[in-house]
């Protein structure tokens, strides 16, 4: 069970090693989600490449790192704690991810982040040398000029109906991220996912501070000197992180290219698995030769 430590907090990651010798491949978990977010992707590039994919801080089997009191006060006082005083920071997750790689003995991987996963993607190939492309799935530059997640959508997220169950909490916070006709067409896979998700999905002290790194995030300034090889892929019709950042991205990192999916939620990556694992491999194809 490899693990790596960082300011005293244990980061568990997964390795599945091939023998082709290419560079790994690095899957970058979204704002609360478990490792079974890129099961899709992993699968489609598993055999050619060596894959790792970390646990976020403070989802699945890495630790929080959180003050231990806080974790223990009810939902409305930790909160506005955690978001002003204990909340993580992307740049303190890509320092996480530093510590994996390092772990790992990884010298040159390629990033596959979505959502804040593509936050912390930027961020480590911004200050850290072993990027060599990234992808950069349904995520934003942060800062003023970003599209922001719609208040709608907010409410979906952070306000839970009074009485709810877990599962049943689970399913509304996921209703803005699908499409509603794939969610009709898919109940056992959606049921499948909710079971995932209670398996290895952060907690809600864990994901507030995941989401207190989110709001905290801006290097939008800072693209222009990135020279790391991007492929930008968006949905069309994300209505968490709105397709207007995909373009935004696409003007501000110099050597970027954007795959927009026509009517594509914003787990896409799941709805369209099929032609994002496509669309992934030949990008990582063309960049080992």
């Amino acid at each position: 069970m490899p693990r790596a430590s960082r300011d005293g907090v244990s980061i568990y990651y997964e390795y599945d090693e091939s023998d082709d010798g290419t560079t790994p491949v690095v899957f970058v978990q979204g704002l609360g989600y478990g490792r079974w977010m890129w099961r899709w992707q992993r699968e489609a590039v598993r055999g050619r490449y060596d894959v790792i994919a970390p646990d976020n801080r403070g989802t699945g089997r890495s630790e929080a790192g959180l003050p231990p009191l806080v974790p223990r006060l009810p939902q409305k006082i930790r909160a506005p704690i955690i978001f002003k005083l204990a909340g993580y920071s992307i740049g303190g997750l890509a320092a996480d991810l530093e510590a994996v790689l390092e772990d790992a003995g990884i010298r040159e991987a390629h990033l596959v982040g979505a959502s804040m996963g593509g936050m912390i993607a930027q961020r480590y190939a911004l200050e850290y040398t072993r990027a060599k492309t990234l992808t950069l799935c349904c995520t934003s530059h942060g800062g003023p000029d970003a599209v922001p997640v719609p208040e709608e959508t907010q409410e979906f997220i952070f306000d839970v109906p009074d009485g709810a169950s877990e599962r049943e909490t689970l399913r509304h916070r996921m209703r803005p991220a699908f499409n509603e006709r794939f969610t009709n067409r898919n109940p056992h896979l959606m049921d499948r996912i909710i079971e995932w998700r209670l398996e290895q999905d952060a907690d809600d002290p864990a994901r507030e501070a995941q989401a207190a790194a989110v709001l905290g995030f801006d290097v939008s300034d800072r693209l222009g000197g990135l020279r790391v090889p991007t492929l930008v892929l968006h949905g069309t019709d994300d209505r968490v992180v709105p397709f207007e950042n995909a373009l935004l991205l696409e003007e501000a990192i110099p050597n970027a290219r954007l795959e927009r999916f026509e009517g594509g939620s914003h787990c896409f990556f799941i709805e369209d698995a099929e032609q994002v694992a496509e669309t992934l491999r030949s990008f990582l194809e063309e960049h080992e030769r």
